[in-house]
């Protein structure tokens, strides 16, 4: 009598041709007592052919904030199966993620799209621009920019899968159909979208978007909306999920980082929670806006042992008539009033500002009042920037850009002069005092260096064969030279 077999080891009768059974009798091994113990083989139309996962190359332009939104944006594209990869060349869909404040940001954004188009032309490549400049440019990119495929505002990145993959399909049936996502949202902040953090040192949180102040220059209420803090529990599981992965330092981010405002919660009482945090050894925030400084933040950055002894103040303009225009709501003298009492606080405390050159119809005198200002307040450090005009701010709509292209890159040049002046004698400060460094990792310009920031966020660097460091270590260095940058440190001398 025939063994009869299981179902799935049966001959399949193809026509005329009976084949063998799917069972193979090829697999029959050692210890093996017949073919029926032998592996099971799955059906050939049971078995999934393996399909690569999309490849996606990301790069960021633009300030923290932008960084903070790349790890969103990894985040929510891994849950849905994308990978992502460092080389260009092996990517099927490049990502900007852009910046429309700064002009040199937006500068190297063209000059990319620029570059991708040869490489679009050679094989399917879906290219998307994301951020500040998605949400503001967006006639513009799709337009001129005809290789753009994909555009995804601030708060339009839960779309990016389903955006990419219509890219991709529609690429591949010949079409050119654009996937478009830049509504602004009251509500979003991504509070549920665990970050996908490269850094091991420094953790960025977002503890609110978009922006109620609308000076005058900024674009950042239209490409991020406005206003909406997230909840501080949320925001303080986070610092502890943070602390627990290892990082020692928390950047709490907003575009008004410091009106910061949940039900009874403020600024103050949330970077004090996050301080508190076990295992976090700093905790600094940007970028603040300096009408939103209470007494009770000033004494958490003074009193709190883990809030950095440091304090960004963007002042822009020295001068009360282009503050005005700027729409600041503040003047020269509350400058000065504020700085007063922050350093009576704590005398030491580091600080640094913005400016802007040459704004609309700044006249010579409006420059020398913010000359005046850097030269009286002696900054640790400025961002300078000269005045450039963007799409669809309240300047753009109201004042002409009137101020010559030479003029303010002469003012511009002046201010860089002196504050680069005044940041050497405030490094030089530091000789021959102990600072406690935490390590970010090596320097830029050789390996054979170490890097990392004081409490005051000034770079630190130094031997590493003098002294072995990794990253996330806290070292006690001593600091033996100064430049208006850095500073450099050796191992403390034994008393």
């Amino acid at each position: 009598m025939d063994k009869i077999l299981p179902w799935d080891a049966q001959p399949i009768n193809q026509g005329h041709i009976t084949m063998p059974p799917i069972r193979s009798s090829a697999l029959l091994l050692p210890g093996r007592s017949s073919y029926n113990d032998a592996p099971m083989i799955k059906p050939l139309e049971m078995m999934k052919p393996t399909i690569a996962p999309t490849q996606v190359h990301l790069e960021t332009f633009g300030c923290q904030m932008n960084e903070y939104d790349s790890e969103l944006v990894r985040s929510l594209m891994k849950q849905d199966g994308f990978v992502f990869t460092d080389e260009r060349e092996r990517a099927d869909v490049i990502l900007m993620n852009t910046c429309a404040i700064r002009e040199n940001a937006h500068n190297k954004v063209y000059k990319h799209l620029s570059e991708l188009k040869k490489l679009k032309r050679q094989r399917p490549l879906v290219i998307g621009v994301l951020g500040c400049m998605a949400q503001n440019l967006k006639e513009e990119l799709t337009d001129i920019q005809p290789l753009v495929d994909v555009l995804a505002g601030p708060d339009a990145y839960r779309q990016l899968p389903m955006l990419i993959r219509n890219a991709m399909l529609s690429q591949a049936e010949g079409e050119d159909q654009k996937g478009i996502a830049v509504d602004l949202s009251e509500y979003e902040t991504y509070h549920d979208v665990i970050p996908d953090r490269n850094d091991k040192v420094n953790a960025w949180i977002a503890v609110m978007r978009g922006c109620d102040n609308f000076c005058s220059f900024c674009v950042v209420p239209y490409t991020r909306g406005r206003e909406r803090s997230r909840d501080p529990e949320g925001i303080v599981q986070e610092a502890r999920r943070i602390a627990e992965q290892g990082f020692k330092q928390i950047t709490l981010l907003g575009q008004n980082v410091n009106s910061y405002r949940f039900d009874n919660w403020d600024f103050a009482r949330l970077i004090t929670a996050v301080a508190d945090v076990p295992g976090i050894e700093r905790v600094r925030f940007t970028s603040p806006h300096p009408k939103d400084f209470p007494l009770s933040l000033l004494e958490a950055v003074v009193s709190h042992p883990r809030i950095c002894k440091q304090i960004h103040l963007p002042l822009q303009s020295g001068s009360d008539r282009i503050l005005g225009l700027m729409n600041r709501t503040y003047t020269n003298n509350e400058c000065r009033t504020l700085v007063d009492r922050i350093r009576t606080l704590q005398a030491d405390i580091v600080l640094s500002t913005d400016i802007i050159g040459g704004f609309c119809g700044e006249s010579e005198e409006d420059f020398a009042e913010t000359y005046r200002l850097l030269e009286d307040i002696r900054f640790h450090s400025a961002f300078i920037f000269k005045y450039s005009e963007r799409k669809n701010t309240i300047a753009a709509r109201k004042f002409p850009d009137d101020v010559p292209d030479s003029v303010k890159t002469e003012r511009v040049t002046r201010l860089f002069d002196l504050q680069r002046n005044i940041s050497y004698e405030r490094n030089r400060e530091y000789l021959k005092r102990t600072l406690p460094i935490l390590v970010e990792g090596d320097a830029k310009r050789s390996a054979a260096q170490g890097m990392g920031k004081s409490d005051g966020n000034i770079t630190v660097i130094w031997d590493k064969s003098a002294v072995p460091s990794k990253p996330g270590d806290m070292l006690s260095l001593a600091i033996y030279d100064a430049s208006s940058t850095t500073l450099y440190a050796e191992r403390p001398p034994i008393n």
